[in-house]
């Protein structure tokens, strides 16, 4: 009875271990978002003027987009991964309403001849920004379902494809031909990592890169970016002025820029300086060295958010691991194209900086993301302590090395299983789950013990009546 007390009070203990966030992803992601800030004041402040509005307004709408972004990241970083995975299917529903929207009239808004965004009243919400971190969760609960299968089967690697299908056509029907290509990149990563086979995602590559490169030549608008992309000085002052305008705010910077607030280019010569093209107001300003500080912090973002999950993948939390690598997919691959379009590696696209670019709707989903990495980090370092502190335990009370049996020590040191790869137990059920295996062993012991006293020692073999051994 002692014993039993004594195994749930250690149930218990485990029950109220504590994670930690990880502090380099956290640090890096906020500054990010703080570097964001200022360069929003610094390139918005001549565009809200142009536009008869005031000073500051686009850095006054910033601040509260951020604050409501680490609201979004707080409330994801409070919730259980668990939670997420059982409603993975409302939110793609969701993903997909939400990409609807856009056509309904008197909801839909439309900006430059492109319908993004859902009429919110106090702001405009951009729908493909959302979709991204949800497309992200369910992708990630579904390859956790089915991941042998799509490592097996055409069918089960056919509906994701299917779903991405279904959100790229409703994103190049707005036209939103950046993030469609930009979804598709981080559905293929995701598949990778899931189990796909290589081979099998080789294919359906080559039979998509027709359809792919049909599209991004069907319209004018986008043959023309192309075209001035390849050699936009000779279009300088028609199609390839952005791109132009761009460069020489780099080339100006030259390594340590003409200082905060002393661009020229912003002034009205680069269009769209504090949204898609501020990383020529960050080169001009700030210089190379400025440039360089925030590849760096993109690239710590991605690749520790990568680390996380491949860590995750692991201990076995399939859902936790594909959900931390999808994100840093996507923050990856979205800050390689809009860097790469603002140095003029790559044709224009609008897709904005995450974190830094202008903009609610990107800044929020940015946040809400970071967010959840640091919560499939923090119940990562949940399970290490969990799994060290039970070791630990059940080493100090000796039941392992009192029964001679190392099933105990061997299972203790086993990865905890990922909420959702087995039915959740209720409270007791847990208490039972860690109280059996001890009064297992406990059981073993007391029956060794009985059969050495009744035989001389432990180690030595049983006879039956007529001295045979059995």
């Amino acid at each position: 009875m002692r014993t039993m007390f004594a195994t749930v009070d250690q149930a218990r203990r485990l029950d109220e271990v504590e994670g930690r966030c990880d502090p380099v992803l956290l640090v890096a992601a906020l500054l990010l978002a703080a570097i964001g800030i200022v360069m929003v004041g610094s390139a918005s402040f001549h565009v809200a003027e142009g536009r008869n509005l005031a000073a500051g307004h686009y850095l006054e709408r910033q601040l509260i987009f951020l604050v409501i972004g680490l609201a979004a990241g707080g409330v994801l970083y409070c919730l259980e991964l668990k939670w997420l995975e059982r409603h993975s299917q409302i939110l793609l529903l969701g993903c997909l309403v939400l990409l609807t929207l856009v056509f309904v009239p008197g909801l839909g808004h439309t900006v430059n001849g492109a319908q993004r965004w859902i009429d919110l009243g106090l702001f405009k919400l951009q729908a493909v920004e959302a979709a991204k971190l949800l497309l992200v969760v369910w992708l990630a609960s579904y390859l956790k379902r089915h991941g042998e299968a799509v490592a097996l089967t055409w069918p089960a690697i056919l509906k994701p494809i299917g779903v991405m299908a279904l959100t790229m056509l409703a994103l190049l029907a707005q036209p939103d031909y950046g993030s469609a290509v930009l979804i598709a990149a981080i559905f293929g990563g995701m598949l990778f990592l899931g189990g796909a086979s290589l081979t099998r995602l080789f294919l359906l590559g080559m039979m998509l890169m027709p359809v792919v490169a049909l599209l991004a030549f069907s319209e004018n608008y986008r043959l023309r970016r192309f075209t001035s992309f390849i050699n936009p000085w000779a279009v300088q002052y028609g199609d390839g002025f952005q791109l132009t305008q761009a460069l020489i705010a780099i080339g100006r910077g030259e390594w340590f820029g003409v200082g905060l607030g002393s661009g020229v280019l912003k002034l009205f010569y680069l269009p769209e300086a504090h949204t898609d093209f501020i990383l020529a107001v960050i080169a001009e300003e700030l210089g190379f060295a400025g440039v360089m500080l925030v590849i760096i912090l993109f690239a710590t973002v991605a690749v520790r958010a990568v680390a996380i999950g491949y860590q995750a993948l692991e201990m076995n939390r399939r859902f936790a691991g594909l959900t931390a690598c999808g994100v840093g997919l996507w923050f990856g691959i979205q800050a390689t194209v809009s860097i790469g379009v603002n140095l003029g590696a790559l044709p224009t696209k609008g897709l904005t900086l995450p974190l830094i670019s202008y903009g609610g709707s990107s800044l929020i989903a940015s946040c809400a993301a970071v967010g959840l990495v640091l919560r499939v980090g923090y119940e990562l370092e949940r399970a290490r302590v969990q799994v060290a502190r039970h070791r630990a335990e059940r080493s100090a009370e000796g039941w392992s090395a009192r029964s001679g049996d190392r099933s105990g020590i061997d299972r203790a040191e086993q990865p905890l299983p990922e909420a959702g790869d087995v039915p959740a137990p209720t409270a007791s059920g847990l208490r039972r789950q860690r109280i059996e295996p001890a009064l297992n062993v406990a059981s073993r012991a007391a029956s060794g013990e009985r059969e050495s006293a009744q035989f001389g020692g432990p180690g030595r073999p049983s006879v039956n009546a007529a001295g045979v051994n059995r």
